[in-house]
């Protein structure tokens, strides 16, 4: 579960060499899936980096939080400490097996070695409230702009403000509460009388004698592949095999601001002996949604209450889950079964168009599924097969690591078109398992010093209609990157990636559909240089669908980081320009954004952003980050379209974000 903290606000400028690719990998994610739910995950990264895990008494499940570290690696460094006792120093890493200079950088800031101290026992009360550790943050986003939506409306102000607090000892317990309302939304008035709009609570207690795991109130939870059940982070397709892995699994916080992904109630892991887990879980929730005669008609998704008519969706339908998993795990083989049931207080019963025909619908659903990892020598096979109410889904993936220089991944996926699992998540074009074929193979070798190439191929194909898409139809990606390192100041490398899939023509109803074609680049130049961190971003991307419509984009992004010294004062710089000519030839910049938080604005048309983004930790206890950002465009008069239309061609935001410890 560690995506985590490229994300850097927590991190110091000697941190900078040894995490850039973090981040690399990160963007590109985001722009692929939705980042907006990666609180808890970013979080948890951030604890790593100032509680470092002690390697002397690390376990497998904690380092499989490193998607860097191979399974293999994994397994040499906990025989190292067995067979040779506990680390005397954190450079013995050089001397474990497979354990590159690369990979120990990439982990270094994230672990420690010191004396280690078992103690089975939970600690006592008084023990945990004067050893734990407590955290108050809160948000404001200020903009300087007014929607169309704010005239007649919207209920509340444009201010957008969160709170959140955690209570923290170890890795035993943890709690807290959030609250959140968006702009928009009203803040101790209507409907919102109790003050925020939303708000989330948790209580996670861990290694508890034979209790593993146990979460009460928000969670999350995911097993296996995600298959049936992937309530949580997933990596997918990214220009490196580091992050190639899908390895969450069991019971997690839900900490963030996210209103949509998570359960409520109560679920928990249970260790029945060295082998075999057994976790439980059951859910109570409210969803918004529209009911109409008695039947659910659509779920909403965004949380979002600002007008009238989005708080009549509020809370309209509930949901109920039950779900468990068993698993038995030895040295080289695990495997589990995860099971799912769960319906609705309403039958489920959505309009759907001709494309969406097979999606899920109904009232009582389950979905089953049966996870596997298998691994033999430097070969690893690790898979899922599922089977819900309707259809199937299987997912297998081979890896192969001649050694830390050379490695080789084939995936293959078969989502029938008609499989139903409203909590799965799998590895493919689309996040959904559902109507998706395709082999995907990938290999990251470094066969000279400083080098390192990536290339990966798609083959996909979907069985039945896809958006925009009136017949069966098929594709393929294709991804390609270079990477030179000269020295630990220097990162140079240049992308490649061309994506075929099929479309409709506009306007024949289906009756006419051509490829298209996408051919994106992008060149970035890194220098680290102790305090300092500069970056030069170019990205150029070409559509073209034949005979009807050729367009391209380009970008260009300076960024620059730095500590003041004998200061405890940081900032980053921003500018970028941007031109494309349409929204299929749209850009990306990735930008630093709050603790937590990652930002990746997409561009269309013609005009530039910069941004200024300012941190001071007073000592240990108190943080204050303060972030001005402005996009001018120079082709419109108006941005957005509809209640988010502004008036004028400049969107302005200052966010605000204070911390306290204690």
């Amino acid at each position: 579960m560690l995506i985590t903290l490229w994300i850097s606000v927590a991190l110091r400028a000697q941190n900078y060499t040894n995490l850039w690719l973090w981040e690399e990998n990160l963007e590109q994610l985001a722009i692929e899936s939705d980042a907006s739910g990666w609180e808890d995950e970013l979080e948890e990264l951030s604890h790593r980096l100032r509680e470092k895990i002690n390697l002397n008494t690390a376990t497998k499940e904690q380092l499989e939080m490193f998607p860097f570290l191979s399974d293999i690696q994994i397994e040499n460094l906990l025989a190292y400490i067995y067979l040779n006792g506990e680390m005397q120093t954190i450079y013995e890493l050089q001397l474990v097996e497979e354990m590159d200079k690369e990979t120990i950088e990439r982990l270094l800031p994230f672990v420690q070695v010191s004396k280690s101290r078992k103690d089975d026992a939970f600690p006592s009360w008084r023990q945990v409230l004067k050893f734990a550790k407590q955290e108050a943050m809160t948000r404001f986003d200020i903009p300087f702009y007014t929607r169309k939506g704010y005239e007649k409306d919207y209920l509340g102000p444009s201010l957008y403000h969160s709170l959140r607090y955690s209570f923290r000892y170890g890795e035993r317990i943890q709690a807290g509460v959030t609250g959140e309302k968006d702009a928009g939304e009203p803040f101790f008035a209507l409907h919102n009388r109790r003050g925020y709009d939303s708000y989330s609570y948790y209580l996670l207690l861990k290694e508890w004698g034979r209790l593993q795991t146990l979460a009460v109130g928000t969670y999350k939870v995911s097993f296996g592949q995600g298959l049936v059940l992937g309530n949580s982070f997933g990596f997918g397709k990214s220009f490196s095999l580091a992050t190639s892995e899908y390895r969450p699994e069991g019971f997690r916080k839900h900490g963030s601001s996210d209103e949509y992904n998570y359960f409520r109630g109560v679920g928990g892991t249970v260790r029945l002996d060295s082998s075999w887990r057994a976790s439980a879980f059951y859910s109570h929730r409210s969803l918004d949604g529209v009911v109409k005669d008695g039947e659910i008609t659509s779920i909403y998704k965004t949380g979002l209450h600002r007008s009238a008519s989005e708080v009549e969706k509020r809370n309209a339908l509930v949901m109920q889950v039950a779900g468990g998993n068993v698993s038995y795990e030895n040295l080289y083989l695990k495997v589990g079964v995860t099971g799912i049931y769960y319906f609705f207080n309403h039958p489920y019963e959505p309009n759907l168009r001709e494309y969406a025909k097979y999606n899920l619908r109904g009232n009582h659903l389950y979905n089953i599924g049966v996870d596997y990892n298998l691994r033999l020598g430097r070969f690893a096979w690790v898979g899922e097969a599922a089977k819900g109410k309707r259809g199937y889904a299987l997912l297998n993936r081979l890896r192969y690591q001649l050694n830390s220089d050379y490695k080789f991944m084939l995936i293959h996926r078969l989502y029938s078109h008609d499989y139903w699992a409203f909590f799965g998540h799998g590895f493919g074009e689309g996040s959904t398992p559902q109507n998706e074929n395709g082999w995907y193979v990938a290999a990251e070798v470094s066969p000279f010093p400083h080098w390192k190439f990536f290339g990966a191929v798609d083959f996909f194909s979907f069985p039945w209609w896809k958006y925009r898409i009136s017949k069966p139809s098929q594709g393929t990606d294709v991804m390609f990157q270079a990477t030179f390192t000269p020295d630990e100041r220097w990162t140079l490398y240049a992308n490649y990636r061309y994506k075929r899939k099929e479309r409709d023509v506009t306007g024949t109803s289906g009756e006419v559909t051509l490829p298209t074609h996408h051919h994106k680049t992008r060149f970035r130049l890194n220098y680290v240089n102790g305090l300092w961190n500069l970056r030069t971003t170019f990205d150029y991307n070409h559509f073209r669908q034949p005979d009807l419509q050729y367009s391209q984009g380009w970008l260009l992004t300076q960024s620059c980081n730095f500590q003041l010294p004998f200061t405890h004062l940081s900032a980053s710089l921003q500018g970028t320009y941007f031109h494309t000519d349409d929204y299929d030839s749209r850009v990306y910049a990735y930008e630093k954004g709050l603790l937590y938080t990652f930002y990746t604005p997409s561009f269309n048309g013609r005009g530039f952003r910069y941004s200024a983004h300012l941190r001071y930790d007073f000592r240990e206890w108190l943080m204050i980050i303060a972030k001005f950002g402005q996009t001018i465009y120079q082709d419109r008069d108006e941005i957005s379209s509809g209640k988010d239309l502004i008036r004028g061609n400049k969107k302005s935001d200052l966010q605000v974000q204070l911390r306290l410890k204690f």
